[in-house]
């Protein structure tokens, strides 16, 4: 074998390795899942485990779709994954971040609400009976715009730091849906029919040995909690159900 045969299969392998390299790339980029996925503690994550609802907060990344920001907007929102036949590209550039949850509980957990434009009926129940709930406790009177009620829970749901604001209250004295974290489980937990549901991003766990007495942290902003004892029903997944 002389040189220009040595020179010719070296070149060869390297234009196949990048080649190879390129196509790596071009399939991570569209399989490797996205930061888009949101906890109960308002953590916004990647991870492969798919979502049954959408949200909104801003726009939170950049042009190479990774995640920058919390939140840009103080209305933060829960949509329906496909509108009218039609579903949006993820993470297009100038345009808001498409965040998925578990399921509606989640959502209300991170701070989201319904959305008034593809979940216009859900939005309607929400806003009047958030009304009914909590106008006292914050002065509130006559006609009150949605503007508003979201600064409010704006409030709720951050601290000084950004960070998601917790309360303490007795287990048993919470409405179905809410979210707690207790001492002896530190990961986010459904409360729901009176039984202690363990969260994940595929599913609940149920939660046999607990005491309904004890203090909890809510994850769940207060004035949602209102809201549900009020009457508001939020989905949960059929894991926490079954």
């Amino acid at each position: 074998m002389n040189f220009t045969s040595v020179l010719f299969i070296n070149i060869k392998n390297e234009f196949n390795l990048i080649n190879f390299v390129k196509i790596l790339l071009y399939y991570t980029e569209f399989t490797m899942p996205l930061q888009n996925r949101v906890s109960p503690f308002s953590t916004i994550v990647a991870t492969d485990e798919r979502g049954f609802w959408t949200g909104n907060r801003g726009v939170l990344h950049n042009g190479q779709k990774e995640i920058i920001k919390n939140h840009s907007v103080k209305y933060w929102i829960t949509c329906l994954l496909e509108y009218k036949g039609k579903r949006r590209e993820l993470m297009k550039p100038n345009s808001w971040t498409e965040l998925f949850f578990l399921d509606e509980a989640t959502a209300f957990a991170a701070g989201h609400r319904p959305c008034g434009f593809c979940r216009y009926g859900a939005y309607k129940k929400f806003k009047n009976l958030w009304l009914l709930a909590n106008s006292k406790n914050y002065g509130l009177k006559g006609e009150i715009k949605i503007d508003i009620i979201d600064a409010i829970i704006h409030k709720e749901r951050l601290d000084e730091d950004n960070l998601q604001k917790t309360f303490k209250v007795i287990l048993k004295t919470l409405p179905d849906g809410v979210f707690v974290r207790i001492d002896e489980h530190q990961t986010a937990c459904l409360w729901q029919h009176q039984t202690l549901y363990q969260w994940s991003f595929c599913g609940y766990k149920r939660i046999t040995a607990f005491n309904n007495n004890q203090p909890v942290e809510v994850l769940t902003p207060a004035s949602y909690v209102e809201v549900f004892k009020a009457g508001y029903k939020p989905q949960v997944h059929f894991s926490a159900i079954l």
